[in-house]
């Protein structure tokens, strides 16, 4: 074992000596141009299998690169072949050619390690990445053509979020920690543009086919932007311009929402996993449609969305809400597509909750017409006739409360009828126009019934109809959230009654009673 041994302690101090060799490459490249092909050392390590020293190279190339970009020892302009620099050029525009071409090569690989297997990796060279374009920003490498650009790096920032953008490999850790970045108001604008370049350019060649990692890489950077709702909050900025920042695209709040707005759009026409759906119209009212110069545009998006089905139709018109209370839509459909969202199987749904919130919040207007209200009393009132407990205590109170609003629709409660034979009820369950139902022809005799319900607590609150109404109204946010295993509890709470009177005495110990001779002889305490 002795011989290992020695090879393990020789392999730490060769692993010890690398990165003091590292740190000396560095410093003779900064101390002497007569070492510039050392640059190649670290290269060497920057391609290497192993993790430290991969990790080792992205420092040293870190600390060199950003050294020549402040120096400006790299050449400044449209870069000549190295072929090209042999003649022609003096040995210090040599110099700087040939250490532009090894900066470039660098990105090049770091912009590989970004796809690495190992996170670490990925996080190192994503810093050392945008350490660059900090420095390029400082420091241009280009020749600015036109002014409205300055001296962003774009080119850099295109590259990253390509790279970001994957279609093989989850990326959404990586993005989050790409996330600081973007609260600087330049990268996100900058960032914006290089989404809305890359989508059309991946989406166009699968022919608007699903894709499902990519799709969701891209969510994820996209949901990560947060928009400055005022332009004197726009004071992040990670490159220092010298020219006036009212004349700069990224620094004008205007320009920065028409390409958000641009970008979410581009996104959002393609075809989406269905689970996509769900992510993006969960965050659409507060997170994007606030942000968007015009919120209407996305009204195709929310049709398509509504016609996927399930909890995605609910969550589509909740968007649609939005853009009919605020930003004056007119859709006429949207009563219609809600009332045939209630069926059976929104009482089991993981969004239940959700659905009769935002159910009470879309009927909360005193301006709705009776026939419609009616309708929607008296559908859920049917569905309740096989729904669950904690189902029934959100239904009860939820008709209730159309009832206070709508006095009109008391006649559901009133209706005359005979005692001796039951009338037939005149309304169409399966009438998908809530106007052509026949709901105020009917009236709530399912809540009648529901007064015999096994639950006494749902019997209860279906006593209420017996009497009076009150004026205000129940409070929903009570029973929203409660589940099976929560009602259950909080019964078996209730019926733990101490004393209960019983026919028989209780037994206190084992075989105790039935004569003195058996406690006498048997009794085991």
């Amino acid at each position: 074992m002795a011989p290992t041994k020695k090879r393990n302690v020789s392999s730490e101090l060769n692993l010890k000596r690398a990165k003091i060799d590292l740190d000396g490459v560095v410093e003779r490249l900064l101390l002497s141009r007569k070492h510039a092909n050392d640059v190649f050392d670290i290269f060497e390590f920057l391609q290497s299998e192993k993790e430290k020293d991969v990790l080792s190279a992205v420092s040293a190339c870190s600390r060199l690169f950003s050294t020549l970009l402040e120096r400006k020892d790299l050449f400044i302009g449209k870069l000549p072949g190295e072929e090209e620099a042999i003649n022609g050029y003096d040995a210090e525009e040599k110099y700087r050619i040939f250490m532009r071409h090894r900066y470039n090569s660098c990105l090049e690989m770091l912009l590989e390690h970004l796809n690495h297997e190992l996170h670490e990796v990925k996080e190192s060279a994503l810093c050392c990445l945008m350490k660059f374009a900090a420095g390029e920003g400082q420091h241009p490498l280009e020749d600015m053509d036109w002014r409205e650009h300055y001296s962003f790096p774009r080119e850099l920032i295109q590259a990253v979020v390509d790279n970001l953008l994957s279609k093989t490999t989850d990326n959404s850790l990586l993005i989050s920690r790409f996330q600081e970045y973007l609260e600087m108001e330049d990268v996100r604008y900058y960032v914006i543009s290089s989404i809305r370049v890359n989508v059309p350019k991946v989406m166009e060649k699968t022919k608007g086919a699903v894709l499902s990692v990519y799709q969701n890489n891209v969510f994820s950077l996209m949901s990560n932007i947060n928009m400055p709702s005022q332009k004197s909050e726009m004071t992040n900025f990670m490159v220092k311009q010298e020219a006036n920042h009212e004349d700069w695209r990224a620094a004008k709040l205007l320009d920065h929402k028409r390409a958000f707005e641009r970008m979410w759009l581009g996104f959002l026409k393609y075809k989406l996993p269905n689970s996509m759906y769900k992510k993006v119209l969960v965050i659409l009212h507060d997170s994007i449609l606030p942000h968007m110069s015009k919120p209407t545009l996305m009204i195709d998006f929310l049709t398509a969305a509504y016609d996927v089905g399930g909890a995605i139709s609910l969550l589509a018109l909740n968007g649609l809400f939005v853009l009919i209370h605020q930003h004056n839509l007119d859709y006429p459909d949207f009563y219609q597509k809600l009332y045939n969202l209630l069926e059976p199987s929104v009482f089991h749904v993981k969004y239940r909750a959700r659905f009769f919130h935002l159910a009470n919040l879309f009927l909360s207007s005193s301006h709705l017409p009776v026939y419609l209200v009616a309708a929607f009393a008296k559908r859920l009132a049917r569905l309740a006739l096989t729904a669950p407990p904690t189902a029934l205590l959100i239904v009860l109170p939820f008709i209730y409360n159309l009832i206070r609003r709508h006095p009109s629709c008391r006649v559901l409660i009133h209706k005359p009828g005979t005692e001796d034979k039951p009338l037939e009820d005149p309304y169409v369950m399966d009438e998908e126009d809530p106007a052509q139902c026949r709901a105020l022809e009917s009236s709530l005799w399912e809540i009648k019934t529901l007064q015999k319900h096994y639950h006494p607590d749902v019997a209860k609150a279906a006593t209420s109809i017996n009497t009076p109404l009150s004026e205000q109204e129940d409070d929903l946010s009570k029973v929203l959230e409660m589940t099976t295993y929560e009602l259950m509890d909080r019964d078996l709470k209730q019926s733990q009654i101490k004393n209960i009177p019983l026919e028989f005495e209780t037994a206190t110990e084992l075989l105790k009673g039935g004569g003195d001779v058996l406690k006498q002889h048997f009794c085991l305490v």
